[in-house]
């Protein structure tokens, strides 16, 4: 959180994905003033998991400079879709500043989610 890159909100959010042999990746939120071109913290750190060669994610914890809850956005909810196993769904664990905490299971804030059968 504190290397988001958030000149335009002012709201820095950090995030981290655990893949399925407990590596953890990291990322915070980029703004851009083509705001189409922003990228969310959880994007971030599943993009670094994927292209270091992560496929499943159990977890994903979201924190945030904000008082209440930062959840995932919904490109962000169906982006990690792609990466929580067949087998167990993701926990998303949201942080509030104040320490406060929730956790989530994926489908739970994505419901009916967007699928294609994975060929892998």
């Amino acid at each position: 959180m504190n290397n988001a890159y958030s000149p335009y909100s002012g709201i820095k959010v950090g995030a981290a994905v655990l893949d399925e042999r407990l590596r953890v990746y990291t990322g915070c939120n980029i703004e851009n003033g083509s705001y189409g071109l922003t990228i969310c913290a959880e994007r971030v750190a599943a993009a670094k998991a994927v292209s270091s060669g992560s496929k499943y994610f159990l977890y994903v914890l979201v924190v945030s400079n904000l008082e209440g809850f930062a959840y995932p956005c919904g490109a962000c909810r169906q982006f990690l879709k792609e990466f929580s196993s067949e087998n167990e769904d993701m926990k998303v664990v949201v942080v509030s500043n104040k320490g406060n905490t929730r956790v989530l299971k994926l489908s739970e804030l994505l419901p009916n989610a967007f699928e294609l059968r994975r060929i892998d």
